[in-house]
């Protein structure tokens, strides 16, 4: 019981907060499959509150993670970041779904956590957005999975660091000389290399951060297709006029409706966009990742 107990205080508010917001969000973004169930008097409404939702719950949860900023390194960090990021979405825009801003969103919120990163995804949206005039009714989605994408970095398993041992030593006095080889032996085996604790803790360094940069990199394509689902949900009731096999229909059940828009989906992005996006972000973690999470690990930060 005690345990429980402490387990509980360490679990923060925010996290809460955090937690609860982003399920009303799936729910926002996901209102064509839900809408069937509202009376349908008030179906009309449904998109409109949809779209409200968003911006409204990311204001609300910006207001409440900033208290987590704990120090004006960590402030400075995520402004330098956040530039960095609306800077390299702004290089790649309109290349075909050729996004790198991914890469940074998930290596730094492998490093610096789930809020981090879910605040690094908001603000690299809407700094580029200022920047480049991109703002539309698309742009608060767009905030929000952004914001998933680092956040759930974040939440990625980390492995535990490895110790150095103290090698064993031999008792002086049972200490024997080394044997001489016997006649006719080749006297190289006899000198073969040992690892010492500090070489064995090198190669197990090594071996946990070539682990991590695979997982990052296979978070990097699942977050990529998810991505462009996400984005490709909130409008696509819109996107296609009715009566074709990839159409919305209203008072339909959510099956059929997923049915027409995995399809929608599949010839519109997950082949073409989707893929590219992953793609790059593979591409960059592998090529970048173990120098930039070490340099953001220089710079670590409070309590996340």
């Amino acid at each position: 019981m005690t345990v429980i107990v402490s387990a509980c205080r360490r679990i923060r508010w925010t996290s809460w907060i955090l937690g609860s917001g982003s399920v009303l969000a799936a729910a926002a973004f996901a209102w064509p499959f839900f809408v069937a169930a509202v009376p349908a008097d008030a179906q009309v409404a449904v998109p409109i509150v949809a779209f409200a939702l968003i911006p409204a719950l990311i204001v609300a949860l910006t207001l409440t993670l900033d208290r987590e900023m704990y120090t004006a390194k960590t402030v400075a960090l995520l402004g330098v970041l956040a530039a960095v990021g609306a800077a390299v979405r702004i290089a790649g825009a309109g290349m075909g779904g050729v996004e790198a801003v991914f890469v940074l969103l998930i290596l730094a919120g492998r490093v610096y956590g789930a809020r981090f990163g879910f605040l690094l995804g908001l603000l690299t949206i809407a700094v580029s957005s200022l920047l480049w005039g991109g703002f539309g009714p698309w742009t608060p989605f767009q905030m929000f999975a952004c914001g998933w994408v680092g956040a759930c970095a974040g939440l990625l398993p980390h492995w535990p660091k490895a110790t150095p041992t103290a090698p064993r030593t031999q008792p002086a006095s049972t200490a024997q000389a080394p044997s001489q080889p016997a006649y006719g032996e080749p006297a190289q085996r006899w000198h073969l290399p040992r690892l010492n604790a500090q070489s064995r803790l090198t190669t197990g360094t090594r071996w946990r951060g070539s682990l991590e940069i695979v997982l990052l990199a296979v978070y990097g394509v699942v977050s990529s297709y998810l991505f462009g689902l996400m984005m490709n949900l909130w409008f696509w009731p819109f996107a296609v006029g009715s009566g074709t096999g990839i159409s919305y229909t209203a008072g339909a059940d959510a099956g059929q409706n997923l049915a027409s828009f995995a399809l929608y989906s599949l010839v519109t992005s997950t082949l073409t966009w989707d893929t590219v996006r992953a793609i790059t972000t593979v591409v960059g973690i592998s090529l970048v990742g173990p120098a930039v999470l070490a340099a953001l690990r220089r710079a670590r930060l409070g309590p996340r």
